[in-house]
């Protein structure tokens, strides 16, 4: 029988602002839900954990929990200039 992980991705990401308090980094980041899990989530198998670390990781992303990063063309003109 597969468990629902959904609940505790959805509960690790809630908390993620607490325990990665100081984290920025996803190396880090993971790490630190990694540790959670094995405390927290002894019995999950480590498919499990996998499924539960990526899905917490995908949920932070989408929060911009890491940060916007640069996207474009930094010596491009902007198009509404040209408008003024």
């Amino acid at each position: 029988m597969e468990i629902d992980l959904r609940p505790i991705i959805d509960e690790i990401a809630s908390q993620a602002d607490d325990f990665l308090d100081d984290v920025r980094d996803r190396a880090q980041a993971r790490a630190g839900i990694s540790e959670l899990l094995t405390m927290d989530y002894a019995d999950l198998t480590p498919a499990q954990r996998t499924k539960v670390v990526d899905g917490v990781m995908a949920a932070l992303e989408n929060e911009d929990f890491f940060g916007a990063e640069f996207v474009g063309d930094p010596f491009s003109e902007d198009a509404d200039a040209d408008d003024e």
